[in-house]
């Protein structure tokens, strides 16, 4: 009998690991409404355009959009409110510090269930030039087509 994993992905950003380089990630908590984490539990949230903002040594996370949860009726959420996210003290400092830097950014990177609570990974990352994404696709392109050869 095989194990499970004790992840479940919920949402990947996938267009964060195109635009932008990832320096670090951090695995970080969610305060959420019960409908949001039904919704979550369908598979109902989209991570693209969302970032992170620290303000008063809170990290929020913000345009994460979770969809409404249809049978919550009038208690439903907003579905783009922003969010706070749960880290250290030392974790905050360290991304305060990061961000801080020149071309410093925090992005969510996916969201994910672990032993029944929500997570997000989140990552500070720094934005690639054009140039970096040709580099990236041209690079793609031929570890494909040696795949492919090898077969």
């Amino acid at each position: 009998m095989a194990e499970s994993s004790p992840e479940k992905d919920i949402t990947v950003n996938r267009k964060a690991r195109h635009e932008y380089f990832i320096v670090q990630s951090y695995e970080a908590g969610i305060v959420l409404v019960g409908s949001e984490v039904k919704a979550l539990r369908l598979n109902r949230a989209n991570l693209v355009d969302s970032y992170a903002a620290i303000t008063n040594g809170e990290v929020w996370l913000m345009n994460a959009n979770i969809s409404v949860y249809d049978q919550a009726s009038i208690n439903n959420h907003d579905p783009v409110r922003k969010r706070k996210l749960l880290l250290n003290k030392s974790e905050i400092r360290k991304l305060i510090k990061a961000v801080s830097e020149k071309g410093g950014a925090l992005i969510p990177l996916r969201m994910y269930f672990k032993n029944g609570k929500v997570k997000v990974e989140l990552a500070v990352a720094t934005g690639k030039k054009q140039y970096d994404k040709r580099q990236e696709i041209a690079k793609r392109d031929l570890n494909r087509d040696m795949q492919r050869k090898l077969k």
